[in-house]
C-alpha cells in the first residue's frame, strides 16, 4: 500500500523518551526531530506508538469463528479504537470451525486492506485447555496435538497459542511449539504453581487474561497466578476495570515487568446492548459487560484507547501505559518494527488530544478516517 510522506508535530513519545517536535513517515518512520519535554509543560496534543492487541474475538456485531468477512469488519472497527496491529483470537470449538475460520484469516494475514488495523496472525485460544476451567470457552477442550497445530498453521499464521500445562500431554508439547516459533501462554487452566514454573521453564513466556480462569493465589498453594507473580517476564491483563480490580493491575504490573494489555473484545465491542455470539456461544452485552446467560463473564467491550484512559485513570504515567498498550505486546512477538517510534519503525501511531481522545490513527502510514472526527 503506497502512502505518502507527511510530517506531524506535538508531544512525541520516542523509544527515548518525550521530545517536542516532529515525526516524518511514509509506511515507515523516516526522521524525529526536536528537543527532550515535559508533555505537562504544554498543551501540544500526544503522538503515541499505535495499540497492539493480541487477544480479539471480535467487534462490530461480528466474530472471528463467524469466518466470511467478519475479520474485516473487526480490524475496521478496532482501527477506529487506535489498534494499529492486533491477533485474530479464536475459540475452543471443533476442528471444523477453526479450520473454517483460518481459511477466512489467511488472505487478511497476508494483506492489509484500507483503514483496517493490521492481522499479524492468529492467538489460538484453546482447544487445548482444561475443561474445568473453560470460562466462557464451548466445551469442546481437549488434549494438544502437534500435528493439528502444524495442519492449522499452514492455513493460517499461528503466532499465540492458549493452553493449560496440567492437561496430559501439554507440557511436552509446549517445548515443540516453541521451537516452531509460536509463542506460549499459559490460560484457562487448573494447574499448581508447580504446574506454571514447568511450563515456563520449558518454554512458556506469558499468560492469559492474568488472574481470569486459572488457579489463584493463596499463601499455601500459590496456583498458576502465583507462578506468574513470581516467575512470568510477560502476561497479559484485562484492563476493562470490571475482569480485574486496579489494585490487582498494579500487583500484577509491580511484579511482572512486562504487562500488556488486551481487550479480549467480542462481536459486543461497539454495538448496543443486546445478545451476540461468542464462537458457539450466546453471549449477553449489559451494564458495560459481556457476560454468559449464568452471569460468567465473557469477554469485553473493551478497546485499547480505552483501556489506556483506564490504566492514566488509576494511576499510571502516560509513557508507562503506553508500553503496556503496545511496545511489551511488540516485545513478546518479538518485533522490533512495531510498537515504538523510532526511525525505520512501521509508520503505527496515534495522536491523542489532552483528554487522551482519538485525535487521529496512522496505520503504516494510512491516515485512517475516523467516524467520529
Amino acid at each position: 500500500m503506497q502512502t505518502k510522506m507527511q510530517t506531524i508535530e506535538g508531544n512525541v513519545l520516542t523509544a527515548d523518551g518525550w521530545i517536542a517536535g516532529t515525526i516524518s513517515f511514509a509506511d515507515k518512520i523516516e526522521e524525529i526531530q526536536g528537543s527532550e519535554v515535559d508533555p505537562r509543560s504544554n498543551n501540544a496534543a500526544y503522538i503515541l506508538p499505535g495499540f497492539i492487541d493480541l487477544h480479539v474475538h471480535g467487534a462490530g456485531g461480528k466474530d472471528t469463528m463467524e469466518a466470511g468477512d467478519a475479520v474485516q469488519v473487526i480490524s475496521r472497527m478496532h482501527a477506529q479504537h487506535g489498534t494499529t496491529s492486533m491477533l485474530a483470537t479464536t475459540m475452543t470449538a471443533p476442528m471444523s470451525d477453526l479450520e473454517a475460520a483460518l481459511q477466512a484469516l489467511a488472505g487478511v494475514c497476508q494483506q492489509r486492506t484500507a483503514g483496517s488495523a493490521r492481522v499479524l496472525g492468529v492467538h489460538l485460544e484453546g482447544p487445548y485447555i482444561n475443561p474445568g476451567k473453560l470460562g466462557a470457552q464451548p466445551d469442546f477442550a481437549h488434549a494438544g496435538s502437534l500435528e493439528q497445530v502444524k495442519y492449522l498453521d499452514a492455513i493460517a499464521p499461528i503466532k499465540l497459542i492458549t493452553l493449560a500445562p496440567e492437561v496430559e500431554g501439554n507440557l511436552a508439547m509446549v517445548s515443540q511449539l516453541t521451537a516452531l516459533g509460536m509463542r506460549v501462554q499459559l490460560g484457562h487452566t487448573l494447574g499448581t504453581y508447580e504446574d506454571g514454573v514447568a511450563a515456563l521453564e520449558n518454554g512458556a513466556s506469558s499468560f492469559t487474561h492474568l488472574y481470569n480462569a486459572m488457579s489463584r493465589l493463596d499463601h499455601r498453594a500459590p496456583g498458576m497466578v502465583g507462578a506468574a507473580l513470581a516467575h512470568a517476564n510477560f502476561a497479559e491483563i484485562i484492563p476493562d476495570l470490571l475482569h480485574v480490580h486496579p489494585g490487582a493491575i498494579k500487583a500484577a504490573m509491580r511484579a511482572i515487568p512486562k504487562v500488556y494489555c488486551v481487550t479480549d473484545s467480542t462481536s459486543a465491542s461497539g454495538m448496543p446492548d443486546g445478545e451476540y455470539m461468542l464462537g458457539r456461544q450466546v453471549v449477553h452485552k449489559c451494564l458495560g459487560g459481556v457476560r454468559l446467560a449464568d452471569g460468567t463473564l465473557a469477554g469485553s467491550t473493551l478497546t485499547m484507547d480505552q483501556a489506556l484512559r483506564n490504566l492514566v485513570k488509576i494511576g499510571l504515567e502516560l509513557d508507562d501505559a503506553s508500553k503496556r498498550v503496545s511496545t511489551y505486546a511488540a516485545d513478546f512477538l518479538g518485533l522490533s518494527d512495531r510498537g515504538r517510534l523510532q526511525v525505520n519503525a512501521y509508520a503505527d501511531l496515534v495522536v491523542l488530544d489532552r483528554d487522551l481522545n482519538l485525535v487521529a490513527v496512522y496505520i503504516e502510514g494510512e491516515k485512517i478516517e475516523l467516524k467520529d472526527a
